[in-house]
């Protein structure tokens, strides 16, 4: 099957009781059994759920996995990968990268031994310098959150198989739409399954993907006895929104370009910073390990006011000011408060991201109506 199929067919069947084409709400927490042990492969729905088993196999067609495992929340998922280890395993991490992630790293792991670096993983060479006996993970974003860094991945896979080392990628901005991180040499896919793929914003949710078998097992023994799963109407909610994944994200990508050349010849707009402009640092290889470059992008204001940054936030009509990203309508954070207020302020400017960084989530509204909402708003 192709993308635009596999998003509306993939790991779906017609409910096999009614004939019903939307897969139904299993909205119980447990299931009748013939006798102790003998069921129907359901005995208890933290452990199993028939709506989030469509979910999972539909989401694991889509990356071209073999296992999908959905959890309460992104962080969730995160907070399962990083079960796999023991104290003093070492985990290297891309610098730039979501500010929940490396405060679930930083503030709840490292107390329990675990232990991380944080390096530019731009240049993959950096990463060969980097690793130590104990290094047992490199976790990846790309387009990374929220300067829109490319991570090289197949540079990167190289590196860790000849090491041994599990490479995780987080796929949340550009979604299995653009970007198939597995097919690309990483071990496993991590989503925000609350961005891209549910798109409506009105579900919070995680999901992994893999091919390992057992390593599968052993994350969906972390889901069972942990515990954050996610809930049958979540899982019919994001079901529901990856049917319409490949034409949002199309869409989503049609107008981020013109809302980056917009603001990249905007004379009060200093940086722009979108893998679609042929002068981001990344265009190329987005080109080459990406569909297309996504609905994400981020901008700087000449003059590095932090008060007229407010200002134009507080004016916009049509993005919204507010946390998250992915929906069908338009975003805008500021990250040093917001999304990367758990990173130290020095940390944050020593990997380039100034307290008056704006990010915009560009969502698929009429494209004339988000300039001019862009052009009233920075005057």
């Amino acid at each position: 099957m192709k993308f635009g199929t596999k998003a509306i067919h993939a790991g779906i069947e017609p409910d096999p009781t009614t004939g019903a084409i939307m897969t139904p709400i299993y909205q119980t927490s447990t299931y009748v059994q013939e006798s102790p042990g003998k069921h129907k492969g359901y005995e208890y729905a933290r452990t199993q759920n028939p709506t989030r088993t469509v979910l999972q196999n539909n989401l694991a067609a889509l990356e071209n996995g073999k296992h999908g495992i959905c959890y309460a929340s992104g962080l969730g998922a995160t907070d399962a990968i990083l079960k796999l280890f023991k104290p003093g395993d070492e985990i290297i991490a891309s610098s730039d990268l979501y500010g929940g992630t490396y405060r679930i790293m930083v503030r709840v792991f490292q107390e329990f031994g675990l232990t991380f670096k944080f390096i530019s993983l731009d240049d993959p060479a950096n990463l060969e310098a980097a690793i130590t006996p104990a290094t047992k993970m490199v976790w990846i974003e790309t387009p990374t959150n929220p300067l829109l860094r490319l991570v090289d991945i197949t540079a990167i896979a190289v590196i860790t198989k000849q090491r041994g080392i599990r490479l995780v990628v987080d796929n949340t901005f550009a979604s299995p739409y653009l970007q198939n991180p597995l097919d690309l040499g990483a071990d496993i896919v991590v989503h925000s399954a609350t961005k891209y793929l549910g798109g409506h914003s009105d579900t919070v949710m995680g999901a992994i993907v893999l091919n390992d078998d057992e390593i599968a097992k052993r994350l969906e023994f972390i889901q069972n006895a942990c515990g954050a799963v996610p809930g049958p109407q979540d899982c019919f909610l994001v079901l529901r929104g990856i049917k319409t994944l490949h034409v949002r994200m199309q869409r989503h990508g049609e107008n981020a370009l013109q809302v980056a050349q917009y603001l990249a010849q905007h004379p009060k707009v200093g940086q722009v910073y979108y893998p679609g402009l042929t002068d981001h640092p990344g265009h190329e290889l987005a080109k080459r390990q990406m569909r297309g470059f996504g609905g994400m992008l981020s901008f700087e204001l000449k003059g590095d006011s932090m008060p007229e940054a407010v200002r134009v936030m507080e004016s916009f009509h049509v993005f919204s000011l507010g946390e998250s990203l992915g929906g069908v309508e338009s975003l805008c954070t500021h990250p040093a408060s917001m999304t990367h207020a758990s990173i130290p302020k020095e940390e944050r400017e020593k990997n380039g991201l100034k307290d008056t960084l704006i990010r915009l989530s560009v969502g698929i509204e009429d494209i004339a109506d988000l300039i001019q909402d862009l052009e009233q708003a920075i005057g």
